[in-house]
């Protein structure tokens, strides 16, 4: 994680949030960081971080926004927040993201198959009834009886 970060700030992102922990110091904690001026070919932009640190990426408009979101090799989680439920539904349909939450990030539920696109993950869905399908191979067979 912390490599990550010295990346980032290494390659030009500036380092504008930097959270400090609280009693519980000690232990392995990285405390939230939030990089503004990030360009989409940076590595805290291309990279899959399972940590506190955002990137973030200015865009002129939806369009740029979906192809910024979409220009990488990965495709696990997308959020998007708007006022707009139509747009909400619009933006979400061309992301290419195993799950997309709209005002919120991180959502689920056992109900609801989790997996990602591209890279995230390994091809299958965790939860619901879709997490069987990484343990058997579906086979039909038709015999004419006639």
């Amino acid at each position: 994680m912390n490599s990550y970060i010295a990346i980032g700030a290494s390659e030009g992102a500036e380092l504008v949030y930097d959270g400090e922990l609280g009693a519980n110091d000690g232990g392995f904690f990285v405390t939230p960081k939030i990089f503004d001026g990030v360009a989409s070919e940076m590595t805290i932009a291309r990279e899959e971080i399972f940590g506190p640190v955002m990137a973030v990426i200015a865009v002129d408009d939806d369009e740029q926004a979906i192809n910024v979101a979409n220009d990488t090799d990965y495709g696990l989680q997308a959020s998007v927040f708007t006022r707009d439920i139509t747009r909400a539904h619009r933006i979400a349909r061309r992301l290419e993201a195993g799950t997309v939450s709209v005002n919120c990030y991180s959502e689920g539920d056992n109900t609801t198959p989790f997996g990602g696109f591209k890279q995230s993950g390994f091809g299958g869905r965790e939860k619901s009834i879709y997490a069987y399908d990484q343990y058997v191979e579906k086979k039909t067979v038709w015999i004419d009886l006639s």
